[in-house]
């Protein structure tokens, strides 16, 4: 068991938190405020959180971008069954899938999808997986 915890300030900027967790290696953080543990962050609520957070005004969306986005949620409503709920943001040709997925299959059609489209440079997976339960 790890005695360093790693953890976060409630007011710790949302880019500072996606660099923590890349650069260690880890899945989520504990969030703290005054000493006392408030929450916890996980990979798949930060990918949530940056995708809603309103762009800066000196960065935009390239249009190849916007494209490969485009054909990735054609996809997936080609599947629509196949997920809860799910995000795609694309960033210099590297595609972030978030979100509820009802198995590891429908992640892995999707992926093998965006893999396909000649400007994907990476595809990162930051999904859960919910299997579907019979009757529901």
């Amino acid at each position: 068991m790890t005695t360093d915890v790693i953890s976060v300030d409630d007011v710790t900027p949302l880019r500072k938190v996606d660099n923590i967790l890349e650069t260690r290696g880890i899945k989520s953080v504990p969030v703290m405020r005054a000493g006392r543990l408030v929450g916890i962050v996980s990979r798949a609520n930060l990918v949530k959180a940056l995708a809603t957070e309103p762009e800066e005004p000196t960065l935009e969306v390239s249009s190849t971008d916007r494209e490969i986005r485009e054909m990735v949620m054609g996809e997936l409503a080609s599947h629509a069954k196949a997920f809860a709920g799910s995000n795609v943001v694309v960033r210099d040709g590297v595609i972030h899938l978030s979100g509820t997925f009802r198995s590891i299959e429908a992640v892995q059609a999707v992926r093998v999808a965006a893999e396909a489209i000649p400007e994907v440079t990476r595809v990162e997976d930051h999904t859960e997986h919910y299997p579907v339960l019979p009757g529901i």
